[in-house]
């Protein structure tokens, strides 16, 4: 008869194994993408499909960053630009509503939640018929603005939680010393939160790299589109040149998958800052 302790390991193992075929099953669209970018384009048409690359080439590399540099560059620099976006805007706001008694703070929350509810299409041909009039279209900074609206009420959300946690004592010390509420903002709080700022910003870049809608709606020229939609186009006009495209795949992922390694041991902290209350 088994024991209990036997059982466990049992129990255990079991579930190792699926967490394994879990894991398998997720990553291989990933592993595939990138056995395809090295196989020459004939090899894919092939019957069985090959699961390895025998005949490793990176022909569809070079015709990836041919096509996609200026792209990926052009992303890279709009993400960018819309983490210091965001971040300069949901840090004070942030700090308000958690530490300030302001009569419309429960109002503002409520807009800040609300304004991610609504569908990105509708936000899409607004700001169309909005950047037509001004002059916005065809413009990384107008795209970076569009992104922020995405951003800035998520990042506000996020840092009020972790912005509570932070003892009033601090601040009345601050206060003591002779510091302002600004001096106070940049000098104390901003450090004291580098894992929400931290997990703020890497959200802020991922929500930017992967936009397709503003990105699409609101640039028509080469010279400002970003690499999702230069995919996309390219995908268009080259439908049978495989390892190109999943090149182009497999390079527009790495600027977002490392800085998910550099950054993932601030993401939990970060998120789950404001969830415990002692």
């Amino acid at each position: 008869m088994p024991t209990a302790q036997t059982r466990f390991r049992g129990s255990a193992w079991g579930h190792t194994v699926f967490a394994l075929v879990l894991v398998a099953a997720f990553l291989f669209p990933l592993y595939w993408m990138v056995n395809t970018s090295l196989q020459p384009g004939q090899a894919l048409l092939s019957i069985p499909p090959k699961w390895f690359p025998t005949e490793p080439t990176l022909d569809g590399y070079r015709a990836a960053f041919d096509t996609q540099g200026r792209h990926l560059v052009i992303s890279l620099f709009v993400a960018c630009g819309n983490v210091v976006l965001t971040l300069a805007l949901a840090a004070p706001l942030a700090w308000a509503l958690a530490k300030f008694r302001l009569r419309w703070a429960a109002l503002m929350l409520f807009v800040l939640l609300i304004v991610q509810m609504v569908p990105g299409i509708v936000k899409a041909n607004s700001f169309f018929t909005l950047y037509s009039e001004l002059g916005l279209l065809n413009n990384t900074i107008g795209l970076m603005l569009a992104q922020s609206t995405l951003s800035v009420p998520f990042a506000a959300v996020l840092l009020r939680a972790q912005l509570r946690d932070i003892p009033g004592e601090v601040i009345e010390a601050a206060a003591l010393d002779g510091a302002g509420h600004w001096r106070t903002f940049l000098r104390i709080v901003l450090p004291m939160s580098r894992n929400g700022l931290i997990t703020a910003g890497l959200f802020a870049f991922l929500f930017s790299w992967a936009d397709f809608l503003f990105a699409i709606t609101l640039t028509s020229r080469e010279a400002v589109t970003p690499v999702t939609v230069g995919i996309y186009r390219f995908m268009g006009a080259n439908a049978t040149d495989w390892n190109a495209l999943m090149a182009s795949a497999v390079l527009a992922s790495i600027p977002a998958a490392i800085l998910l390694v550099i950054a993932q041991r601030y993401i939990a902290v970060g998120v789950t800052g404001g969830s415990v209350k002692d």
